[in-house]
């Protein structure tokens, strides 16, 4: 979620994934989100907009939980898509698209 010193989606993505992950190192994938995510949420505000991006972490990097994460943990791209619901496994298509995977 976007915060108040954050000067662009992309920033905000970036700060989250590296808050939760606990991988100061991530970099942000070049040429912008891979998807838009839009869905209905309880409440007065009734749509949430996920802009997704595609992270990239150095090959040793080692996730660690924070105070953002329960649990954490490494999937390869068809066990993601297996486990998560729909809007995970179009995700992962957007993601691999973007790295030509």
């Amino acid at each position: 979620h976007c915060e108040p010193g954050d000067v662009s989606l992309a920033e905000a993505a970036l700060r989250e994934a590296r808050e939760e992950s606990g991988i100061g190192a991530l970099a942000l994938h070049p040429g912008g989100p891979v998807r838009l995510d839009r869905h209905p949420i309880p409440g007065p505000c009734t749509q949430h907009f996920d802009v997704q991006y595609v992270a990239l972490a150095p090959a040793a990097a080692a996730a660690r939980i924070s105070d953002e994460s329960l649990d954490l943990r490494w999937f390869g791209y068809a066990e993601a898509t297996e486990i998560g619901d729909a809007s995970v496994g179009l995700l992962v298509a957007a993601a691999r698209e973007a790295l030509g995977v």
